[in-house]
């Protein structure tokens, strides 16, 4: 079986003449410096890739051999001049990508061989330097186009004569132009779904009324104003990008559609049916005076109250975030009944008011980060609120505490982002109570919860008492690691990440051992002078100790079940000492293990920093008397000294024997009795 697909697979994957590459009935020769179309490659070929190459010329021959041809590809080529035979051998292409190329030199002529292509679907004429009236001429022919892209050109005006033949057109790509007028440009392409404008100059979108589109995206020009035309007729709308312009108001969007997706980031939006300061606009309009050739309109608008006229039943996604809302106007969710996403982030949100009346039975994802909250609002009753939310973010706002009680009444949430408040945790029941807290005890659904930056001091008793977190994230609070780690012994079972970044933490006899579920962990930016043992006993896929005061880590970190189960550690911006590097080398070895950072990690010698992996020989040897055997140093600098001793004992004994001999014999000899 083995060798048979071998066989199957060799035969696909057949090289061709020219270097190209074989698959079936494709052959791709891109990026393979060819001047011009290889005239020996299969002659059924059906699709043909030719990208990244130095072709100039597509001549009346270069396509003779494939007339089977329907997919052609020649992005990013020199080319200049498609003459007008080209494509008469090749009737049947349905796909032409001529993406990056230079036809703006010789479009006349490339218009005369794209009207040989009866059949073409799809054609990407972008990046090509084409005028308006170039690809007038270019499409004039191409009735039977279904996608068409003019991305990245010089256009700057569409008029109602550029796309008159294009009846079939389902896709239009115009971004990235310097498009700034629009002259009913789109009147006649009944069957146009998908509309691309973005990354162009259009100051004002007024009377639209493409009903048959689905999918609209005007995001990143300088709009100022969305106005639909007034009708009753059901607008086909699913998707309406109209985010990065400079919106003032809430878009005037069809009185029916079927909008799901509504993107408005990144304007300058605001409501004004009442303003800061109480005072209340409901009632003034607004004129808008349209100039269409010789006739003149004047459109009287209730900008805060149009909304009101616009079904939004369906809309799954409402993204707001990045304007200058500083509250929403009355009823203004209430119209939103499928809302699943909403995002008011980086707005100027002081308050936001929930209410188990309110429509918002679907929304799963409630972004009001970065605002300015100092309160948020619930009513009290019996029922859920928001019961289907899952991920709440809350960060960056100057909230100290929430209403009791609010998450144990949002049956599904997983995910809560308080970072950057000031809020404390509220202590265990019978205990002392902080006069403003958040109690998050028995949340069983949530997950993830990030408290980072939010002032927390001397977490005691059990806050986390009856939940199941797994992700936790208590980095930037100096103050928070001022006993032992007991507060966290209700979820050695289920935390998996731990983030401990910039809390002050400087002892090492802090005790990490209890949990072990950890998988990440997180301690750069502390004070930790040596490596916390209790961390040896643990399988962490990932640890950060970056930016402490670490001298060296022990020599056995790759052979204990932590070196043994890593495979991220970030060592960067600690004081290694150049002379202690055995554990360098043995991460160096450990099968699986990554330093992602460790092109930054640096040991200091005296008052040079050096790279661990090429220490100069001179610090070497240095490092080598330094780290020698005391014992067998001050052996060595004892023995010859001992040396000279002995010969010189030896010496003085070998001149004076004689004498010595004597004065022995004299004194000490004794006649012996026969």
């Amino acid at each position: 079986l083995a060798v048979g697909w071998g066989r199957g697979m060799d035969a696909a994957w057949a090289p061709s003449p020219g270097g190209c590459e074989l698959v079936q009935s494709i052959m791709d020769c891109t990026g393979r410096w060819l001047s011009s179309i290889p005239g020996n490659l299969r002659g059924d070929t059906e699709e043909l890739f030719l990208d990244d190459n130095t072709i100039r010329v597509l001549d009346n021959a270069s396509l003779l051999l494939y007339p089977q041809l329907w997919h052609l590809s020649l992005a990013r080529n020199r080319l200049e001049l498609i003459e007008p035979g080209a494509f008469l051998s090749s009737q049947g292409l349905q796909v032409l990508s001529l993406t990056d190329n230079l036809l703006f030199t010789n479009y006349l002529q490339t218009a005369a061989a794209l009207s040989a292509l009866p059949t073409l679907r799809t054609l990407d004429l972008a990046g090509n330097q084409l005028t308006g009236d170039m690809v007038l001429v270019l499409v004039s022919n191409l009735s039977s186009l279904e996608s068409l892209s003019v991305a990245r050109n010089v256009i700057m005006r569409l008029d109602s004569s550029i796309f008159t033949n294009l009846t079939q057109l389902l896709e239009l790509n115009l971004e990235k132009n310097y498009i700034f007028e629009i002259d009913n440009a789109f009147e006649g392409l009944q069957r146009l779904q998908r509309l691309n404008i973005a990354y162009n100059y259009l100051p004002c979108l007024v009377g639209f009324g493409l009903t048959q589109l689905r999918v609209l995206n005007v995001s990143h020009n300088i709009i100022e104003w969305f106005l639909t035309l007034e009708s009753d007729d059901l607008f086909e709308l699913e998707v309406l990008d109209l985010s990065h312009n400079r919106l003032l108001f809430f878009p005037v969007l069809p009185r029916q559609s079927k909008l799901h997706s509504l993107l408005l980031q990144d304007n300058r939006m605001s409501f004004y049916q009442r303003l800061p300061n109480g005072t209340s606009l409901a009632n003034v309009t607004v004129q808008f005076l349209i100039i269409d050739g010789n006739s003149t309109n004047i459109t009287t608008v209730r900008l805060w109250d149009e909304l009101c006229h616009s079904n939004l039943s369906s809309l799954h996604l409402l993204d707001m975030s990045q304007n200058q809302v500083w509250g929403l106007p009355d009823d203004f969710l209430s119209q939103m009944p499928s809302l699943t996403h909403l995002k008011l982030n980086q707005n100027c949100l002081e308050a936001f008011h929930l209410s188990e009346e309110d429509p918002l039975a679907m929304l799963t994802e409630l972004d009001l980060s970065q605002n300015q909250l100092v309160e948020l609002g619930v009513k009290v009753g019996v029922g859920d609120i928001l019961p289907n939310l899952q991920l709440f973010n809350l960060s960056t706002n100057r909230l100290q505490a929430l209403p009791p009680g609010i998450f144990t009444r949002t049956r599904k949430i997983t995910t809560l982002d308080l970072s950057r408040n000031r809020v404390d945790l509220c202590p265990q029941p019978g205990e002392a109570k902080s006069p403003a807290c958040v109690d998050i005890r028995g949340v069983e659904t949530l997950t993830h919860l990030s408290l980072a930056g939010c002032g927390l001091r001397g977490l005691s008793s059990r806050p986390f008492q009856g939940t199941s977190l797994m992700h936790l994230d208590l980095s930037d609070n100096r103050q928070a690691l001022s006993g032992d780690l007991e507060w966290l012994q209700d979820l050695v079972l289920t935390l998996q990440v731990l983030s401990l970044r910039n809390t002050s933490l400087s002892s090492t006899a802090v005790d990490f051992s209890a949990l072990n579920g950890l998988v990440r962990l997180d301690l750069s930016g502390n004070s930790l002078a040596a490596f916390p043992s209790s961390l040896s006993s643990l399988r962490l896929r990932s640890l950060d100790l970056r930016d402490n005061c670490l001298p060296a880590l022990p020599p056995d970190v790759a052979q204990v079940p932590l070196g043994r189960s890593l495979r991220e550690l970030y060592l960067s911006r600690n004081p290694y000492n150049c002379c202690t590097l055995g554990w360098w080398d043995a991460l160096q070895q450990a099968e699986g293990l990554r330093v992602p950072d460790g092109w930054e990690v640096t040991c200091s010698h005296g008052s040079r920093a050096l790279s661990p992996g090429a220490l100069p020989e001179p610090v070497l040897r240095s490092c080598r008397w330094q780290t020698a055997d005391l014992a067998l140093l001050y052996l060595v600098l004892a023995l010859p000294t001992c040396l000279t001793l002995l010969v010189a004992f030896v010496v003085v004994f070998l001149m004076l024997k004689e004498k010595l001999l004597k004065m022995v014999k004299t004194r000490c000899g004794v006649s012996s009795p026969y």
